[in-house]
């Protein structure tokens, strides 16, 4: 029998070895294979948990040795699979058989007592045993649910280290989990809208609820149909974040393929709750303002996942943006093209997916009051420039869809009333039908659509191409920028329901991309 536990480093983490030698020798017991602190400590928990768990410490000199050598070991998960490693060495040592001969995958914290402790990273664990052939898993209990989401593994969730030992010895205690069930059904906290899920309206979440902000949320239903990044941009108090906040309850629901990459990432970081071990509503991350690169993009030494990670097939929402770093700013531009982040540490480098949505939201100005109607701005012109640049041309040519979100009490002195404005219920409809579409046409959002996968799914007749050639000479638009003119134009004829992009489709979509280069003047 092998036995095996997981070093987490990154996206991919290591698989790692654990051998036990039983020799003469002074009783003692010693680990090699670049042991950290925490590993290091797990000598002692095990020996106090072997004992009181009701089983005897081997009296000889114990050999516990971690491999790869070269590759640290960090974490308190390595209690577990160290205890089973020198019990299982005691036994054989005895003359006792009749363990499971297929390797296992351990991973567990003991407490004193002998009970195990929930560890983060399993899913990521299992889903790297897996694909090396290892089909049995020893778990934390509370973690079991989580490992049974990778298809074909056999998992046992231990509550304690008598029962782990006994299940090494008889198959019949691991559990596979069924990666078939559920493909179909509604997933826990959703519902279903013709034929596409969605998360369950909870209170706050019903765009009914906004007065006067029509244009905003027909960009945030093209951005949830289309999986397009936004700026809103607006004087404070004009609703913007409202809106926005409540985008999760019109983002559909991942696909089980999408879920999987989700459910590593948050595992890696130690998010993953019980009650929901396999992740099916996408993120919304909003990181504070004061946030770091490191926190953004991710590091440290063992390159935890940042916010652009975490928020991997879902969305990015960052609320006062000008607020934030321009090197944090800067940095987006990369993931948003590419759709992953690579991060290097001490010669080892590891790659993230970070296929994230970024809606923003930003002020005109630092004091909030540029082309008020009824308020004084207080910024130099200095002051504003200063402010905008931080919001490079590069990084706004990557946002396909920009706002300028009025506020209409302010020239009124009253709400506007909200005639046509639909419920939350109503916007998911078109944006169902939007989904299904790209899943029928071409399997992904149309915001990832290739250059060749643009050509073939976005054709434009007469009217159209002349919309569009008009609005580049207008605007200067960029081929970049020309590009998602076609990409947003295609999600709002799949709204519609329409086969062909129309005139009023592109136009449309020119309208709320022609903000391209220095939004401030066309305030």
């Amino acid at each position: 029998m092998q036995i095996y536990s997981f070093s987490p480093f990154g996206y991919e983490g290591a698989l790692v070895t654990v051998e036990v030698d039983l020799r003469r020798g002074i009783p003692a017991t010693d680990i090699v294979g670049l042991a950290d602190g925490a590993v290091k400590e797990s000598r002692e928990r095990m020996q106090a948990a072997i004992r009181n768990a009701g089983f005897d410490y081997p009296p000889e000199r114990v050999l516990i040795s971690l491999s790869p050598a070269d590759l640290k070991k960090e974490g308190a998960g390595f209690d577990l699979p160290v205890a089973l490693a020198v019990l299982v060495a005691k036994a054989q040592a005895e003359g006792a058989s009749g363990f499971i001969g297929d390797p296992l995958l351990v991973m567990g914290e003991l407490e004193l007592s002998g009970r195990v402790r929930a560890v983060k990273g399993v899913h990521a664990a299992v889903s790297t045993a897996a694909a090396s052939g290892i089909m049995r898993c020893i778990v934390p209990v509370q973690n079991a649910d989580e490992a049974r989401e990778i298809a074909g593994v056999q998992v046992y969730g231990a509550d304690s280290l008598e029962n782990a030992f006994r299940a090494m010895s008889d198959p019949s205690f691991f559990v596979a989990g069924d990666s078939e069930a559920g493909l179909d059904a509604i997933p826990p906290g959703c519902t279903e809208t013709d034929g596409v899920f969605f998360p369950e309206i909870a209170p706050g979440y019903e765009y009914a609820e906004l007065k006067g902000q029509r244009q905003l949320v027909r960009a945030l239903q093209i951005a949830a149909a289309g999986g397009h990044n936004l700026i809103a941009l607006g004087a404070p108090g004009c609703g913007k974040t409202m809106a926005i906040q409540k985008f999760p309850a019109i983002n559909p629901v991942l696909t089980m393929e999408e879920a999987q990459s989700v459910t590593r990432i948050w595992s890696l970081a130690g998010l993953i709750k019980p009650s929901e071990p396999l992740i099916r509503i996408p993120p919304f991350r909003i990181p504070h303002q004061t946030a770091s690169i490191e926190g953004i993009c991710g590091g440290g030494p063992t390159c935890r996942p940042g916010e652009i990670s975490l928020a991997h097939n879902g969305v990015l929402f960052l609320d006062e943006a000008a607020e934030f770093r321009s090197s944090v700013l800067q940095m987006l531009r990369v993931p948003l093209e590419n759709g992953t982040i690579t991060l290097s540490r001490a010669g080892r480098s590891t790659t993230y997916p970070a296929r994230f949505q970024l809606l923003m939201a930003v002020n005109p100005c630092p004091c909030g009051n540029y082309g008020s109607h009824s308020k004084i701005c207080l910024c130099s012109l200095k002051s504003i420039e200063l402010y905008w640049k931080k919001f490079s041309a590069p990084l706004l040519d990557r946002i396909d869809l920009r706002v300028f979100v009025e506020n209409k009490a302010e020239e009124d002195g009253q709400i506007e009333e909200r005639p046509g404005l639909t419920t939350t219920e109503e916007i998911r409809r078109d944006i169902a039908r939007a989904v299904k579409a790209q899943r029928k046409r071409q399997g992904i959002k149309n915001t990832r659509l290739s250059p060749q996968e643009i050509l073939d799914y976005c054709p434009l007749d007469a009217e159209s191409r002349k919309a569009l050639d008009k609005a580049t000479l207008r605007y200067g638009f960029s081929p970049r920028a020309i590009s998602s003119c076609l990409k947003v134009s295609r999600t709002i004829a799949d709204l519609a329901g329409c086969k062909d992009i129309t005139a009023e489709h592109m136009n449309e979509a020119i309208e709320f991309h022609k903000l391209c280069t220095n939004l401030v003047p066309e305030l």
